[in-house]
């Protein structure tokens, strides 16, 4: 089965895929493909290369083929702007504690739609639905900056006993490459 990065879209232009069903329809009909040639890869949750993936969720990041990781490598944990909160440290607790990670890897990229946002963002969202998230939106204008800041969130946790490899990177979406940003 062939995957490709980018969905069709109806003639109307307005985001419906072509085609029959739902996109998750479609979804379910390739994992029954998936399923009938599946066989049991024989490997528990505890990553192969003892390493934590911090990134962010856009879907033009393809990690595991841009890092050279196959099934099993690495725990994976993303988010909009890859950005370290509460609960990527929960992740990252869980991984390195109850499932043997030592090294963290986080990665944010060019041209994220997080640097356009900010936290007004909430406001609207309050004044649409009548109740404002309990959670901060974590926009930022400097990429650089925010892989900084991941890093320390990761270095100063108490919860994580594994902080001397914690590595941050901006990967370029026009390249393909990782650049490493020097910790504060």
């Amino acid at each position: 089965m062939v995957m490709t990065t980018s969905a069709s879209v109806s003639a109307d232009g307005q985001g419906a895929p072509a085609g029959d069903g739902t996109v998750t329809d479609r979804l379910v009909e390739a994992n029954e493909r998936y399923a009938a040639a599946f066989t049991e890869p024989g490997m528990d949750a505890r990553p192969v290369q003892r390493v934590a993936v911090v990134a962010c969720m856009d879907a033009r990041l393809d990690l595991h083929a841009a890092l050279g990781l196959n099934l099993g490598d690495c725990h994976t944990v993303r988010n909009a702007g890859g950005v370290v909160t509460d609960d990527v440290i929960r992740s990252l607790t869980i991984s390195q504690r109850a499932l043997g990670t030592r090294s963290v890897v986080l990665i944010h990229h060019t041209n994220c739609g997080m640097e356009s946002l900010t936290e007004e963002f909430r406001h609207d969202l309050e004044l649409e639905v009548g109740q404002r998230p309990a959670w901060a939106v974590e926009s930022f204008r400097d990429v650089d900056q925010d892989v900084r800041q991941s890093i320390e969130r990761v270095r100063t946790s108490p919860f994580l006993p594994h902080t001397d490899d914690v590595r941050g990177f901006v990967f370029d979406v026009k390249t393909g490459r990782l650049r490493e940003v020097s910790p504060a």
